[in-house]
């Protein structure tokens, strides 16, 4: 009884400080109730507008079953009752009724704020955040309102509190994963094996035979919070894993994922700090980390804009932070890497400009996307500058696209189903395919015999991704994927010494295969999109193929010229 008394307060307090609840409720029913007509045409736009109903008669129907029960008490104490003792009053201190009061009304101001924004999303063709698959759906908009059933609950989803006195919310959230994996061939002891680095048939890795793995280092946690301001909704986030240490050691190093602070709202919205890059793209749903081919995992630093243009066309523009990666006869080099005990010749000059279009309808995904940067590298203070100091620039640039297509489009027999198309090209883009050549943006003749003054070329990559996601039942389903990529190189890398990490980490064509089974006891669809829950216990099968450029002669005596891996992994995620 005394739970309900001071619910019953906080309402009362609410319309103490200016606003009745009643009346906030009216507001957002007429505001739901004026949506445009042609919004509600759609039947995910009615089935929003549904709920928000739904929600609201709720509301209403809490706040009447409180005040009832708070009235008689108030009525019994205005009987007279001879020779009674009044009880002590329960009502709080009048310090301690404001406060409550000013609470309540935030919360209040907070919920409406919401319902309406979701009117208005409602309204305007705003599409809902998709399933908590990743991949094949579509990842949830940095700084985007919560789901509708949320916004109405005035707190998003995870482990969430409001801090009191405020209108900021903070939220908990992660997951924690085992990872066992097996190799059947090679030895690979790494439990991210990037498809460039495979070993070679032949080698000594090769000789050696399979190896078992297992981790729980990509375990993740972090913390978001949100605050509404009169320059829309701030949000910032810190995210991490345990990922920054070697793979063979089971003393797992903390690294940063995501740390970031977003202002704006639907209309435009304005990031700073690192994220994921505007190219990065998870074409479907896999268990391994982040090591697939043509999937772009980078996470940068950055300041990013992005604004909504039309009905479910969303544009995005980001100055990245760069980074120069080049094989010469030497070695690889990036910026932070040394060049006998020295500095290393490549810089970097210019941040990376990227671009991004995004339309979504009825679940249907189609993105295109681009960018351009610069690479550089300069001898003079270096190892490299005998016999002449060498400065040399190269452009790089790159086009992506993607399509996300729910099967139920093409026949509702397929249910949740869903088909996922990617391709890209462009030349000195390997960084943002870091599965595909192992960042390796350019390649230089430089310290190669008879060469005295050195050229910097930009590689040339293009690739494509094919997968379809299968749900076998509500909670069973699987992703088959088949990826292709290819480099082609300037004829004078044939000039590496074969055998050495130069002329075997330049691959012409890879391939990779993924299949696998992934079970979800606590899944649901709604409305056709496919939401996991919180457990992904599964099984996948990988196989990965590279071929190098020049073949066998490349991989030096004995050599084979490919390598070939087949590894199968069990993990377990469970998310909270």
């Amino acid at each position: 009884m005394r739970n309900e008394i001071s619910a019953a307060s906080r309402l009362r307090g609410v319309m103490l400080g200016g606003t009745s609840a009643l009346a906030m409720l009216a507001a957002i029913g007429s505001a739901v109730l004026t949506a445009p007509a042609h919004a509600q045409s759609a039947a995910g736009d009615a089935a929003t507008i549904a709920e928000l109903r739904r929600q609201l008669d709720e509301m209403r129907r809490r706040l009447e079953e409180l005040e009832s029960r708070v009235a008689p008490p108030a009525q019994t104490a205005r009987r007279p009752a001879a020779a009674v003792v009044p009880a002590p009053s329960r009502r709080p201190p009048p310090a301690q009724a404001q406060a409550e009061a000013q609470a309540a009304a935030a919360e209040a101001r907070a919920a409406a704020a919401e319902a309406r924004a979701a009117a208005v999303a409602a309204a305007t063709g705003t599409p809902q955040p998709a399933g908590s698959v990743a991949g094949l759906q579509p990842p949830a908009a940095m700084g985007a309102q919560t789901a509708v059933e949320d916004a109405l609950r005035s707190d998003p989803p995870g482990i969430a509190f409001r801090v009191p006195g405020t209108d900021t919310r903070v939220r908990l959230y992660g997951f924690v994963k085992l990872t066992g994996s097996y190799d059947f061939g090679p030895r690979n002891q790494t439990d991210a094996p990037a498809p460039q680095g495979i070993p070679l048939t032949g080698s000594l890795a090769d000789r050696q035979g399979g190896d078992f793995f297992m981790t729980a280092r990509f375990s993740r946690f972090g913390f978001d919070t949100r605050t509404p301001t009169s320059w829309g909704t701030l949000e910032t986030r810190l995210e991490g894993d345990f990922g920054g240490g070697a793979p063979t050691s089971s003393n797992a190093v903390f690294r940063l994922r995501q740390a970031w602070a977003e202002l704006g709202d639907e209309p435009f919205r304005v990031l700073i700090g690192q994220a994921n890059s505007l190219w990065n793209e998870g074409v479907f749903e896999a268990l391994i980390d982040a090591t697939n081919l043509n999937q772009s995992f980078v996470r940068q630093a950055q300041v990013r804009l992005t604004g909504r243009l039309a009905r479910g066309l969303t544009g995005q523009v980001s100055i990245e932070a760069p980074e120069t990666a080049y094989t010469s006869a030497a070695g690889a080099f990036t910026p932070g890497a040394t060049l006998q005990g020295g500095a290393s010749p490549a810089f970097r000059s210019a941040p990376d400009l990227l671009a991004r279009l995004t339309w979504r309808q009825d679940g249907m995904e189609v993105g295109l996307r681009g960018l351009l940067r610069q690479l550089e590298m300069r001898t003079d203070g270096t190892a490299a500058a005998a016999p002449v100091s060498v400065s040399e620039r190269t452009v790089g640039w790159g086009l992506a696209a993607h399509l996300r297509l729910p099967m139920r489009l093409i026949w509702q027999g397929l249910g949740s189903d869903e088909l996922a198309v990617m391709a890209f090209y462009g030349d000195g883009i390997g960084r943002y395919f870091a599965g595909q050549t192992f960042g390796l943006d350019a390649v230089t003749n430089l310290g190669l015999p008879g060469v005295i003054s050195a050229g910097l070329d930009a590689v040339s990559s293009y690739g494509a991704t094919l997968a379809y996601r299968r749900l076998w039942t509500d909670t069973l389903r699987s992703s088959f994927s088949y990826a292709y990529a290819r480099n082609d190189f300037p004829d004078y890398v044939s000039g590496f010494t074969p055998g050495t990490a130069s002329a075997t980490s330049l691959n012409r064509e890879m391939q990779q295969v993924f299949v696998n089974l992934i079970w979800s006891p606590f899944a649901e669809v709604r409305n056709g999109v496919f939401g996991s829950g919180w457990l992904d216990p599964g099984l996948e099968y990988v196989f990965t193929r590279r071929d190098l450029e020049g073949g066998a002669l490349a991989a030096g005596p004995g050599g084979v010229g490919h390598g070939i891996a087949n590894r199968f992994l069990f993990a377990a995620i469970a998310r909270f």
